[in-house]
């Protein structure tokens, strides 16, 4: 069930260890061990889970599939929050990209859709998505170009896309750099790729060390800091338009999560329970979220275009 991996940055297989992980977010069973590489200092999970066992970790209960729709009295509440992430997303992507009903876009781990359909009402784009999840049950994909399983094994035509996006996508992927160089061969000329990570160097990596949200083993098989998701893009071939120290993902949720593994320790984070809390926290951390732009506090985004 599990594999040795080499670095997927460099390929070097010397690497020093970096922590223990488990995994908080479900309680399943398990410790994971994370190691850093001493050539290029990429941090990644190693022995991993085999492809083909992965599926089991991420169940019905995943948040990113948004199967579960009944909240209880918190529902409005958590439905508005996951708009606002879509909206975050749109701001973001709309500083680098102009987009009409002639733009193609592609949302690689594009799990329940819903940045899909968001970008398609407000632009009429023409509409594509990956995962290796079979979600084409879920609303609205219909209307979505979706294909099941990894974006390297799709055979879309090269020079496709206007935009490419990768929401907490790439540090699950089992052969990142294959991603990107695929990604490359299918943006146009003039096309844009958006990436969005956890960020191992950051204050809450820091803050809460082996029990950090952004390690989340076994599914996340790659922790990029800054220098190392650079270095990904260009060895991958794109050029850096803009880098970003946050993202579209709320920053709270990894001060929320974080502090919660601590007190866990490994029993898994019931979330139909932890919905009240996490919101009441967030209400009395909005004068510390309000600079989280300036602190560095969990995600990075890079934006890139393919070099000719």
């Amino acid at each position: 069930m599990l594999e040795k991996v080499t670095c997927y940055l460099c390929g070097s297989g010397d690497s020093t260890h970096y922590t223990e992980a488990w995994d908080d977010l479900t309680g399943k069973p398990g410790t994971f061990h994370f190691v850093r590489c001493r050539q290029c200092g990429l941090t990644y999970q190693n022995p991993r889970i085999k492809e083909e066992f992965i599926g089991q970790y991420y169940d019905d209960e995943y948040i990113a599939h948004r199967k579960k729709k009944d909240w209880g009295l918190m529902t409005p509440l958590y439905n508005w929050a996951m708009g606002k992430h879509d909206r975050q997303k749109t701001k973001l992507v709309s500083r680098y990209k102009p987009l009409s009903p002639s733009s193609t876009i592609l949302d690689i781990g594009c799990g329940a859709g819903t940045f899909l359909l968001r970008m398609h009402a407000l632009y009429g784009a023409k509409i594509s998505g990956v995962d290796f999840k079979d979600l084409s049950a879920l609303p609205g994909f219909d209307l979505i170009d979706f294909h099941h399983g990894p974006i390297r094994e799709q055979a879309f035509p090269d020079a496709s896309f206007d935009l490419v996006t990768m929401w907490h996508f790439l540090e699950h992927d089992y052969a990142p750099l294959e991603t990107l160089e695929k990604i490359k061969q299918l943006l146009k000329d003039d096309g844009t790729l958006v990436i969005e990570v956890p960020r191992v160097d950051s204050l809450t990596s820091r803050l809460y060390r082996e029990r950090w949200p952004g390690l989340q083993a076994p599914q996340h098989t790659v922790l990029y800091s800054r220098q190392t998701l650079l270095e990904s893009v260009q060895k991958a071939g794109f050029e850096i338009q803009d880098y970003l120290p946050y993202g579209a993902f709320p920053a709270y949720f990894y001060l929320f999560s974080g502090l919660a593994f601590k007190i866990l320790k490994g029993k898994g984070l019931n979330l139909s329970r932890a919905i009240y809390p996490y919101f009441a926290g967030q209400l009395l951390a909005s004068p510390i979220l309000l600079f989280e732009k300036q602190l560095n506090l969990a995600m990075q985004t890079v934006i890139c275009r393919r070099l000719q």
